[in-house]
């Protein structure tokens, strides 16, 4: 449950936008100064942290796991059904994000310098990169954000390998360091209304006069929400009807599970009441219920997904990078491993957004004016998250009867 502190750190957020927007407006040098310090130290605090919460989450992961099989027949069909629904997902945000296009209207000079790839040659490097020849480079390099994805894989498949007393120590010892990093992650959090004045200000000054710049930051918005609406209330009904499953009577009996997500925001928060309501309220089995929901709460992520190929595509482009039609595909592919690979971190879906682009070497300045809009966003992700997981849940407890 959110606890009063975090809700007077929404708070906060809040106030320091305003703030942002009143010292930002004013071009006083002293203030854009500070801002400016302000911004850059936020900025070594999110870089510092986003890649050991990327390896550590997905380490620490995989390795807590009983064993390789565990849940060979309805862990099969329990990851087959996310991966679809994410893909999806992501698919339905690509396909609102060229038909409202947010940065229409707006100037921007093209810089190729950041971009991953131009053309399939450097997507093949790309690709080829994300082996790294070096492991402490790897994870000390904000660029190789895949490169940490895929030795955090290996590094948890290898532990969940191991005999028992070799793993047992190192399953608990991940999770800890785990948890160790989440709690330093909560402290930058509690300075995070400081960084959003400093951007928000800094912000202010590059458009005073510019309605445009605002109006894209809300069809960016716009575009995010419609998303997530479109899988919620369309793309999941559909696919419970193909079921042959009620999805108002899925709904309904998952219901205060959804409302605990929303206020939440939080899909662990909501796990016990996602599993009470499908044993009680759907008559989901134990066997499934038990397995199906953990797991989903890790790696069954279709907001996450959406937002992440939302935010790079948005961010990118207004940053000047150009997305071919390929390009764009390549990132639902992207985005859905690494929404997947988000593991219910805090914020996760922020950090993941913003590492990526930071390996793109694209300037994240104005990920911090989405930033008090995030709240929003982050509750209806989590709902969608939380109403995906009941879904692939009576859908699997169907199949097995």
């Amino acid at each position: 449950m959110k606890s009063k502190s975090l809700w007077s750190l929404d708070t906060l957020v809040f106030l320091g936008a305003g703030l942002g927007l009143v010292s930002g407006y004013s071009q006083n040098l002293l203030v854009l100064k500070l801002a400016g310090g302000v911004a850059q130290v936020f900025i070594n605090l999110l870089q510092l942290m986003s890649l050991p919460i990327i390896f550590l989450s997905i380490v620490a992961t995989l390795a807590n796991m009983k064993n390789i099989t565990e849940m060979q027949v309805i862990g099969r069909k329990i990851v087959t059904y996310t991966l679809l629904t994410t893909f999806i997902a992501a698919s339905v945000a690509l396909f609102l994000f060229r038909l409202i296009n947010p940065l229409q209207g707006v100037s921007i000079a093209p810089d190729i310098s950041g971009t991953l790839a131009g053309s399939q040659t450097s997507y093949l490097q790309f690709i080829l990169d994300i082996i790294p020849s070096n492991f402490i480079q790897a994870l000390g390099n904000n660029s190789q954000v895949m490169s940490v994805v895929f030795l955090a894989v290996m590094l948890g498949i290898a532990i969940l390998s191991l005999g028992e007393d070799e793993k047992i120590p190192l399953q608990q010892f991940f999770k800890s360091l785990f948890a160790a990093v989440l709690k330093l992650t909560t402290f930058i959090m509690y300075v995070m209304p400081f960084g959003v004045w400093a951007f928000m200000t800094l912000f202010m000054k590059d458009i005073t006069g510019n309605t445009m710049e605002l109006t894209t930051i809300w069809w960016y918005v716009l575009c995010v929400l419609l998303a997530n609406i479109v899988q919620g209330f369309i793309i999941l009904p559909t696919f419970l009807w193909w079921k042959g499953i009620s999805p108002y009577k899925t709904c309904i009996g998952m219901l205060p599970a959804l409302v605990t997500a929303f206020f939440s925001k939080s899909s662990n928060a909501a796990l016990p009441f996602s599993i009470n309501c499908a044993q009680k309220n759907l008559k989901i089995s134990k066997k499934v219920s038990s397995v199906s929901f953990p797991l989903c709460a890790v790696i069954n992520m279709n907001g996450c997904a959406a937002f992440i190929l939302l935010t790079v595509l948005f961010v990118g482009m207004h940053g000047g990078i150009t997305f071919t039609l390929f390009d764009q595909w390549v990132w639902v592919f992207i985005a859905s491993i690494a929404a997947v690979g988000n593991a219910g971190v805090p914020m996760g879906c922020f950090f993941l957004s913003t590492a990526l682009l930071n390996g793109m070497g694209v300037s994240v300045d104005i990920m911090w004016v989405i930033l008090p809009l995030y709240t929003i966003i982050d509750m209806v992700e989590t709902t969608l998250n939380v109403w995906s997981d009941a879904c692939v849940a009576v859908v699997v407890d169907k199949e097995l009867q």
